[in-house]
C-alpha cells in the first residue's frame, strides 16, 4: 500500500524478523523488505533509525550470535560512534526487526510489536512457533 507505507530491515534467518514480517503481509501490506545483512547499513540511515526510535545505539545492539563480545562492544566505556562503526562493518550486530511506518518506528522484539505501527491489523496471528496473537478484541 503506497498510503501507508511500510519498511521492514529484515533478517529472513530470525524467526521473530519473519513472523514480523508475516504480521505486516497478513494485514493486506505490501512492505519495503530490506535485508540489512546483504545491504549493509551507513552511519546517516542508522543515526536516522536511532533518532526516529528515540534510541541509543546501545539498546539496538545484537548481542546473541554476533561479535559484540569479540568486538568488546558490550563494555560500557564503548561510544556510540564505536557502536555505529561497528554496526557498518558487522551490520549483523543491529537487532531486528525495524520496522518503519507512517506511525513511527521500532525494533519489534517481540514480534507483535509491529501491530503498534500499522494502521490495519489481521483478526489473528498465528506465529510460527503455534502462538495465536490475536490482534483485535
Amino acid at each position: 500500500m503506497t498510503d501507508f507505507p511500510i519498511t521492514i530491515y529484515h533478517n529472513p534467518d530470525c524467526g521473530t524478523s519473519r513472523n514480523t514480517l508475516a504480521m505486516i503481509e497478513a494485514a493486506g501490506y505490501a512492505p519495503t523488505v530490506i535485508d540489512y545483512r546483504n545491504m549493509g547499513w551507513t552511519r546517516l540511515q542508522l543515526e536516522g533509525l536511532f533518532a526516529a526510535m528515540d534510541a541509543a545505539p546501545r539498546d539496538v545492539l545484537r548481542e546473541k550470535g554476533t561479535p559484540a563480545v569479540a568486538l568488546g562492544l558490550l563494555d560500557l566505556s564503548v561510544s556510540d560512534a564505536a557502536i555505529i562503526d561497528a554496526m557498518i562493518e558487522h551490520p549483523v550486530l543491529v537487532n531486528r526487526p525495524v520496522v518503519v511506518t507512517p506511525k513511527g518506528t521500532k525494533l519489534c522484539r517481540p514480534s507483535e510489536a509491529v501491530l503498534e505501527l500499522l494502521d490495519k491489523t489481521p483478526a489473528e496471528f498465528i506465529k510460527e512457533d503455534g502462538e495465536i496473537i490475536r490482534c483485535r478484541p
